[in-house]
């Protein structure tokens, strides 16, 4: 009795009919895909081989749009890849770091300008940096309390604040309200009073 269905010239077994398989149709191992007995273990091993995240790329995206510190580019990482192991993303980052592409010093400096230039000083300034996770020994290089810059930079914010002020007495409103400004700007105390006691009488 003949087969129905089988065509001549077919390799397809009667076997493999019964069995509803055509071995034609069986995963490819060679095309990259897993034969249906491959062991669980096996599987598993060829997914953890996978490239895991592109957290080099992200970080380089960062650093392209400013210097940043060592320790916040591991948190923008540990945040934007939660499931990264912290080792993984330590080691690209060390890379980046060793290949000069990552730099606290060049951070440090960066940093220091851009606040300066936007009227921040001292305290602030080194209290940002130490939260940034810089070593204190790179901010003392880079940073300094006796800094010529602060006196003249706290005497303009003072004028500029005082236009259409009339109470120029020590302990006034205004004289106050200047003296938190500048303390929450950073400035260091000697800076704050000189500033103060040039426009505010006693």
């Amino acid at each position: 009795m003949k087969n129905r269905g089988l065509h001549k010239g077919s390799n397809v077994t009667s076997r493999e009919l019964v069995d509803g398989r055509n071995s034609s149709a069986m995963p490819d191992t060679e095309s990259g895909v897993a034969d249906v007995d491959e062991p669980a273990e096996v599987l598993q091993s060829a997914s953890a081989a996978k490239p895991f995240l592109p957290l080099r790329r992200s970080a380089m995206d960062s650093l392209a749009r400013r210097e940043h510190s060592y320790v916040e580019l591991q948190r923008k990482l540990r945040l934007k890849y939660p499931d990264a192991p912290h080792n993984e993303i330590d080691f690209q980052l060390g890379r980046l770091r060793d290949q000069g592409l990552q730099s606290d010093a060049r951070f440090v400096e960066s940093y220091v300008r851009y606040r300066k230039s936007r009227g921040f000083a001292y305290l602030h300034i080194r209290s940002d940096l130490l939260g940034r996770g810089v070593s204190e020994s790179l901010i003392e290089s880079n940073l300094f309390e006796d800094d010529d810059d602060w006196l003249p930079m706290a005497e303009a914010l003072v004028q500029k604040r005082l236009l259409g002020q009339s109470d120029l007495s020590f302990g006034s409103k205004p004289h106050l309200r200047l003296l938190r400004f500048l303390e929450s700007r950073g400035f260091p105390p000697r800076v704050t009073r000189r500033a103060l006691d040039a426009k505010f009488t006693r």
